[in-house]
């Protein structure tokens, strides 16, 4: 047990089922991979102490996985009870050795991502600061670009509508899905939104994986002329060598990074140089604790950081990131909340309000399909 100033007497996990008001598709839809996405399995933490702190926190899983993640959750959240919550390096390890035979990658660390957000929010609570400013922010917002507008499934039409409202709305940039089979499709999708754009508004694609080398090396080259801000995932997640080779051939930078699980896995794509934009995700490698080690990686090597989905958490890592971030705006999870984050002028702000700066909203309750308290 902790002889530290506080402990933790509390811990609450819960499976939070998200509905998605459209199926979502993007390239491994097209082509067969994977089926529509209808809904987000969310696994939230609520840890308090003591003296009264408390945090929350949350992973998530798209697809499969939502179940695993709670019931590892569940198996090693009695961990954290009697620790300082302070001790956030100390928990974490302890957490990862309670499942030390599952790895220390992929879903058993997106469980343990949970309980480590919940305790950075709950830091950040007690010294009544921001989680951003708890970190040592270099700005009190961050450039912020679109997703859930440009997804494959969507007809151009309505993606070149969706963009266009966007940046009136006030988002800085937009990013559109590619990887169709017939890439003149893409081009065609990608053309038509930048003739409706101004063309200082900075633009995006995602491939999600779908090409191979060749195919890659062929759309980066069609893709050239537009000038885009990125090309993200434009080859397998794990082929750093091959990334390596588009980020050196081509002036468009790459950005990967997203689906690895781990600090590891993206100290690895640092090294082989196999990407130009970094796009690690806090909840996919174990927390903030674990996303902390991958920024200061990447600043080491002067690239650029664009943080995947979890705006809500990254907005705080991104605005403590040296070099100019980007974040990714996403309004799937807004109605798991009672605050939302103010966008403007291309950038998403900062709140006043200390920690995450979130508190889980009735919505989120009633979604509830599984939940386990520990206490002691």
């Amino acid at each position: 047990m902790s002889t530290g100033f506080d402990r933790i007497s509390r811990v609450k996990i819960s499976s939070i089922t998200l509905p998605l008001p459209t199926a979502i598709s993007d390239a491994k839809v097209l082509t067969g991979r994977q089926r529509p996405m209808t809904e987000v399995a969310m696994l939230f933490a609520e840890i308090s102490t003591d003296d009264g702190a408390e945090g929350i926190g949350f992973s998530y899983s798209k697809r499969a996985g939502g179940p695993g993640q709670f019931a590892h959750a569940r198996e090693i959240a009695p961990v954290l009870l009697g620790e300082d919550p302070s001790d956030i390096g100390k928990i974490w390890d302890k957490l990862v050795w309670a499942g030390a035979s599952v790895g220390r990658s992929g879903l058993a660390i997106q469980a343990i991502a949970a309980f480590d957000v919940a305790l950075w929010d709950l830091k950040a609570k007690r010294a009544d600061l921001p989680l951003g400013k708890l970190l040592g922010a270099h700005r009190d917002s961050v450039r912020c670009y679109n997703t859930s507008g440009g997804f494959l499934h969507a007809p151009i039409e309505e993606v070149v509508e969706r963009a266009a409202s966007s940046v009136r709305d006030g988002i800085g940039g937009i990013k559109l899905k590619v990887g169709h089979p017939d890439g003149a499709a893409d081009l065609a999708r990608v053309s038509a939104v930048r003739e409706k754009l101004d063309d200082s508004v900075p633009l995006m694609v995602d491939a999600n994986q779908q090409w191979d080398r060749t195919a890659a090396r062929r759309m980066c080259r069609a893709l050239e002329p537009l000038e885009l801000v990125w090309i993200e995932e434009p080859l397998d997640a794990y082929d750093s060598a091959g990334h390596h080779a588009l980020a050196s051939t081509f002036d468009t930078p790459i950005a990967t990074g997203e689906m690895l699980a781990s600090t590891a896995e993206h100290a690895e794509l640092i090294r082989l140089g196999g990407a130009d934009v970094v796009q690690p995700d806090a909840p996919r490698i174990g927390g903030i604790s674990r996303f902390l080690k991958v920024m200061a990686l990447a600043e080491q090597q002067h690239l650029q950081l664009a943080p995947h989905f979890a705006m809500e958490i990254h907005v705080h890592l991104a605005a403590a990131y040296p070099h100019e971030p980007w974040v990714e705006h996403f309004e799937w999870l807004d109605p798991l909340f009672n605050e939302h984050l103010e966008i403007s002028d291309g950038r998403m702000h900062l709140s006043a309000r200390p920690g995450l700066g979130v508190t889980l909203s009735d919505q989120a309750r009633a979604w509830t399909v599984a939940e386990h308290e520990v206490t002691g």
